[in-house]
């Protein structure tokens, strides 16, 4: 256990310096303490309902109409996209944002992701942050995105990030056991993105010491969760708070959630 330990530490070490040798731009803060309000929004899928859609998924889902009408709203109210790195910028060093930025991210890497909400945002000008589990993409499993959706998604602006290999909880688990899981789902996306991949999203919002402890070992910049919650600081960088939308978040509800109501 001690050599696979090391042999873990080492591989996370590599990761680092790889990703330096890629130019990834490099943040790096002034010392500053802020505090921003900025809403993520926390999408599942966008479009129409399975016959047999248990109340999971249905709690999940909203109907492709109804995301064109969030980004119809968005765009008329002026608020503007930006990506979580932006964000990370703005944190650490000051870098200006827009007056009304927002972040609209979507978890799984669902097809209807590819489908329906990657053509709305591109008609809208938006971009987004897609939380991809690389195992499902290797596997080309029925209803997720495959390599080549999620590559032409990224040489288009969008943000294609980790969500772990093959969607497992992350509290309570073993250090190798983690690492595999994140390290291995970053290494898929720069393999096959040919740029660093450093935003994560915990699967289901589950995670622990241990799992904070790998991400900033695995040079994650910002991690979301689950938790509620639209302001972030400099110092909280691995458990951004995020808006969840329902399938009862039509149009005044997101209104109401991004007032703070």
């Amino acid at each position: 256990m001690r050599t696979l330990i090391l042999f873990c530490c080492a591989a996370l070490l590599s990761l680092g310096a790889s990703a330096q040798g890629q130019d990834e731009p490099t943040v790096i803060g002034d010392g500053t303490l802020r505090r921003l309000r900025v809403p993520i929004l926390m999408y599942h899928y966008v479009g129409s309902l399975p016959p047999n859609a248990d109340q999971y998924r249905t709690a999940l889902t909203i109907s492709a109409s109804m995301f064109r009408d969030h980004l119809r709203y968005l765009a008329e109210e002026g608020y503007s996209t930006i990506s979580l790195y932006d964000l990370d910028e703005a944190l650490n060093a000051g870098y200006p944002l827009p007056p009304k930025p927002i972040i609209l991210t979507f978890d799984d890497g669902y097809i209807d992701h590819y489908e329906n909400v990657f053509p709305a945002l591109q008609e809208f000008g938006f971009t987004g942050t897609f939380f991809i589990i690389t195992g499902f993409a290797d596997e080309n499993k029925r209803g997720h995105l495959s390599w080549p959706q999620i590559i032409e998604m990224g040489q288009a602006g969008m943000s294609m990030e980790a969500h772990t290999k093959s969607h497992v909880e992350l509290d309570k688990r073993s250090y190798d056991f983690l690492v595999y899981q994140m390290l291995g789902s970053i290494e898929s996306l720069e393999a096959y993105l040919g740029r660093p991949a450093r935003m994560f999203s915990y699967p289901v919002g589950r995670y622990d010491d241990l799992t904070l402890l790998v991400a900033s070992q695995a040079n994650i910049r910002r991690a979301v969760t689950t938790q509620n919650g639209q302001v972030h600081t400099t110092d909280n960088r691995l458990e951004l708070p995020r808006l969840r939308i329902s399938n009862m978040t039509g149009v005044a509800a997101l209104a109401q959630m991004l007032q703070g109501r």
